[in-house]
């Protein structure tokens, strides 16, 4: 049953991806597509390798069950004007790293009320194109709002925009992207959020894994590829140095900003 909910800004942003990624004529396939709950709250774990991940899993949800996903974004984003309007249009979830516990307590408020919560437990981009270790937050909302995790692999979406590289039109032109939905993780009330935690990442190492072996394209040499099957992407150790030294400008640029 297709349980479509009426939000003009919602449905106006995913009108306006589906033209974009028409344009693009991009070329999505999924896998374990009956994963995916049309009712009821549920934590959306998804793998981060590009910046369009977001709005590629909402897409493809949206096609599935025109369901809408309710994703934590960081308070910087908020407080941008247009941007901001549009992530409180769409009913996204503001993150202040300032004051977690609110936004926490905002998720599991959300899931509890039976909506789809949107998170990336890796944290940021991640540049060497494989599943580095996860944040706690998914499994412990889970457990907390007594819903399950459903693990999603996106692959191929990072080609679009990602982390350290900005694709031509051409090379993003006919891009396959490879949806790979795992089945739902139930979290019990006891469990450790860190053993769940573990689980989940190697569900999604798995589903990488496959999408990878699925794709119809072959990586060797190129950018896109991950350094253990060919590619010329970063190693997890040397994405991990260059991620810690961009942390350290930016920290050293804000205390720099501050003793003006």
């Amino acid at each position: 049953m297709r349980t479509r909910t009426r939000e003009p800004i919602y449905s106006t942003a995913i009108a306006a991806g589906r033209g974009i990624f028409g344009v693009f004529r991009l070329r999505p396939s999924v896998t374990g597509l009956t994963h995916l709950p049309d009712a009821g709250g549920a934590v959306m774990a998804i793998t981060h390798f590009g910046y369009a991940d977001f709005a590629l899993v909402e897409w493809m949800t949206w096609r599935k069950n025109g369901r809408h996903i309710r994703f934590m974004a960081k308070k910087g984003a908020f407080d941008k004007p247009v941007v901001g309007w549009l992530l409180r249009g769409m009913r996204h979830i503001n993150v202040d790293m300032t004051a977690g516990a609110q936004a926490y307590a905002d998720a599991v408020r959300a899931l509890s009320a039976g909506e789809l919560v949107g998170v990336f437990p890796e944290g940021g981009v991640n540049a060497s194109f494989t599943v580095r270790d996860l944040k706690t937050g998914a499994a412990r909302m889970a457990q907390e709002a007594r819903v399950p995790i459903i693990p999603v692999a996106v692959w191929g979406g990072h080609r679009l925009i990602t982390k350290n590289h900005k694709p031509s039109l051409g090379e993003a032109y006919r891009t396959p992207v490879s949806f790979a939905i795992g089945a739902p993780m139930h979290v019990g009330a006891d469990e450790d959020p860190q053993q769940v935690t573990d689980r989940l990442h190697a569900t999604l190492q798995t589903l990488v894994d496959g999408a990878q072996a699925r794709y119809p394209e072959p990586g060797s040499g190129r950018w896109w590829q991950p350094a253990h099957l060919g590619g010329t992407a970063p190693t997890p150790a040397e994405a991990a140095a260059t991620e810690a030294e961009r942390q350290r400008r930016k920290a050293a640029a804000r205390e720099a900003q501050a003793a003006l």
